[in-house]
């Protein structure tokens, strides 16, 4: 089992900066893979970006590409999403989540992975 909970989100205005945090406990955080997904209103889940476990291996999607950067810090057990340029399509629920059965390999499909935190809500004004 793996219990996740994200923090950091808030409102900021286009052009601002945020920095969302995903602690995980559980099962040994340094042996998987990390995901980063965001679900505006009335739309599906969409993928943002993964790390590997090392963070060798980066995965983003092409809306978040030079302005978005995944990180992790295992010693922490903690995965983080920096957030600049914001704008209000970036607006939706940020979920991290874990796909256990991967260490090296990132996926952009969410059925990859296996558990989920409650999200955190992010809101860019225009």
């Amino acid at each position: 089992q793996v219990q996740l909970v994200e923090s950091g989100g808030g409102l900021v205005q286009a052009g601002g900066s945020l920095r969302l945090s995903c602690a995980a406990s559980g099962r040994t955080f340094s042996r998987y893979a990390m995901g980063w997904f965001r679900q505006a209103p009335g739309k599906e889940r969409e993928f943002v970006a993964a790390m590997s476990w090392s963070g060798g291996n980066t995965q983003y999607a092409d809306s978040v590409k030079g302005r978005f950067t995944i990180s992790r810090d295992n010693a922490k057990n903690t995965v983080y999403l920096q957030m600049n340029s914001l704008k209000p399509e970036d607006t939706a629920v940020y979920y991290c989540a874990a796909d256990i059965d991967s260490s090296w390999y990132v996926s952009w499909d969410l059925r990859n992975y296996d558990y989920w935190g409650q999200g955190t809500q992010v809101t860019v004004s225009s």
